[in-house]
């Protein structure tokens, strides 16, 4: 048994997961698991840098986080930063600064790597059961890029494009430097546009048609699950291995898109910091389940913080 600690650093959230690792048996055995909404990407798909109070927010998450990797004493650390910082023009700083907070060096990963270690998290206990079929195509749904990887109990192929619940909101469903609330048609249609041109790109390296299984990873798909569900406050006990109808996450997405901050913000399973992107990740979601013909999606609490943590194990 090792105790592990992770860090999955995304364009909208930092994750920490702290666990005791036993290789013999598959198993994984949590011991922290925490998130916090730091909006790294705010701007850079406008500028190309990560903004000042971005950074700040990042460093005060993972400084919260080295006390408690203190306090459970892992043993290893790996810190994974994704989309946003691969694209900043400025990142030098964002690693200078973890590296002088955790001792680690963030490691700046490529789209392929995120998918290789989506695809371990999410299917290492999905592998065995009789009611799912494979291939499997996991799509993690990042705030600035999604990931598909489609496998049996390894990786047959993976793309990353650049489609996530905040760029698109970024780019498309703002307006005067506020979210609209609700985006007019033509803003709808200019996400779908550049959604489907994405999956249009993931196709040409990834068959995405020839899945049996869709897992859905990531704050967009648990929350849409969460809200199909009704639950009263966010479980992730309830999430983790729920399935959702195409016909279900059709009707969340419609409602999100016609929906204003206020009735967002007030549904109660919802992260603060998820009301203004949710609407464009759910979209995101929908196109895929539409282009890939999936019927359901099967969502996984257990995405890349768990692959980092294999890992490192």
């Amino acid at each position: 048994m090792t105790r592990v600690a992770a860090i999955d650093c995304g364009t909208n959230s930092i994750r920490l997961l702290v666990a005791d690792a036993d290789p013999a048996t598959g198993e994984l055995t949590d011991l922290d698991r925490r998130m916090t909404i730091v909006r790294l990407g705010q701007g850079v798909d406008r500028t190309g840098r990560l903004a000042p109070e971005a950074l700040e927010r990042t460093f005060a998450a993972c400084r919260e986080y080295a006390g408690i990797i203190k306090r459970h004493g892992a043993e290893r650390l790996r810190f994974v930063a994704t989309s946003a910082s691969r694209d900043a023009e400025n990142r030098d700083e964002f690693v200078r600064g973890v590296l002088d907070i955790l001792g680690v060096e963030p490691e700046v990963i490529t789209g392929d790597q995120e998918a290789e270690f989506s695809f371990t998290g999410a299917t290492k206990e999905l592998t065995g059961r009789a009611d799912l079929d494979k291939p499997f195509l996991v799509v993690d749904i990042g705030g600035g890029s999604t990931e598909f990887v489609v496998g049996d109990d390894h990786v047959r192929a993976a793309r990353s494009v650049d489609v996530g619940c905040v760029r698109m909101t970024e780019r498309h469903l703002v307006r005067d430097g506020a979210v609209t609330d609700p985006p007019s048609e033509e803003q709808i249609a200019a996400v779908r546009g550049d959604v489907e041109a994405a999956l249009d790109l993931a196709e040409r390296s990834v068959p995405l048609r020839e899945a049996r299984t869709l897992v859905g990873l990531a704050g967009s798909v648990t929350t849409v699950s969460a809200i199909a569900q009704e639950l009263p406050e966010y479980d992730s006990a309830a999430i983790h291995h729920s399935r959702i109808s195409r016909d279900r996450v059709r009707e969340i997405t419609e409602w999100l898109l016609r929906s204003t901050h206020a009735e967002r913000a007030a549904v109660p399973s919802m992260h603060p910091g998820r009301v203004d992107v949710i609407a464009a990740g759910a979209l995101v979601l929908l196109s895929i389940m539409e282009r890939t013909g999936a019927e359901e999606v099967v969502v996984s609490e257990h995405d890349i913080l768990d692959g980092i943590a294999w890992s490192v194990a």
